[in-house]
């Protein structure tokens, strides 16, 4: 039986672009300026940790004020609108047939994921759904990788990440798991970068059953 630890957004829904748009507003509305790779840096850290550095490059409002806006711009996507990636549905079905233990790790909160997961109906085919929340940190965070290792009971070499952002997969090898990387059309520029950390790459989630 393999252990398998899925990224949310991006990786097994396409919350990406929503997702974006929601952070950029958020700085363009406050005239804050932001260099070209503002959502590779803020994808792993969470919404606090996104409004933490948010305030660090010059927004002048308290973070959880930050957290909050975040949260009312996002929650109704997140609950009425965002799908499941294509084929991922009939695949992770397909993986818990075959006996495998299924996670997710995302650094959205709870608010979003939980009912986004039960709309599109995935929701109870994982055994831990966490949010970084659970853990206090961000997955930007070696030492979270290891605190899910730990809550797995599992050697940390025997977990497979599966994430479509470059920092999280970079990290999550770092700390000693197996990586496998997971295209998005919003992280398209990144792909020889992920292809070089990762174990291996899929572009399409019916690949995953041919590694099973």
């Amino acid at each position: 039986m393999g252990t398998y630890l899925f990224d949310f957004d991006g990786t097994l829904v396409d919350s990406m672009p929503p997702y974006a748009a929601m952070m950029r507003k958020i700085l363009d509305d406050h005239q804050v300026a932001y260099g070209p790779d503002i959502i590779k840096i803020i994808t792993p850290l969470g919404y606090r940790g996104t409004a933490r550095y948010f305030c660090q490059i010059g927004l002048d409002r308290p973070e959880s004020e930050l957290v909050e806006l975040m949260n009312q711009n996002a929650i109704e996507a997140y609950t009425y609108h965002i799908e499941a990636k294509k084929n991922v549905v009939p695949v992770l079905k397909e993986l818990k047939a075959r006996g495998h233990d299924l996670n997710v790790l995302t650094a959205s909160p709870h608010t979003m994921l939980d009912p986004c997961l039960k709309r599109i109906g995935i929701f109870d085919l994982f055994t831990n759904v966490w949010s970084c929340e659970d853990f206090a940190t961000v997955k930007s965070d070696p030492e979270i990788y290891r605190m899910v290792a730990e809550r797995l009971g599992k050697p940390i070499g025997e977990i497979l990440f599966l994430d479509d952002n470059y920092n999280a997969d970079r990290v999550a090898k770092s700390a000693g798991m197996r990586v496998c990387g997971v295209y998005d059309p919003f992280s398209e520029e990144y792909v020889t970068e992920i292809k070089a950390v990762t174990d291996m790459y899929i572009d399409d989630f019916l690949q995953l059953l041919d590694v099973s």
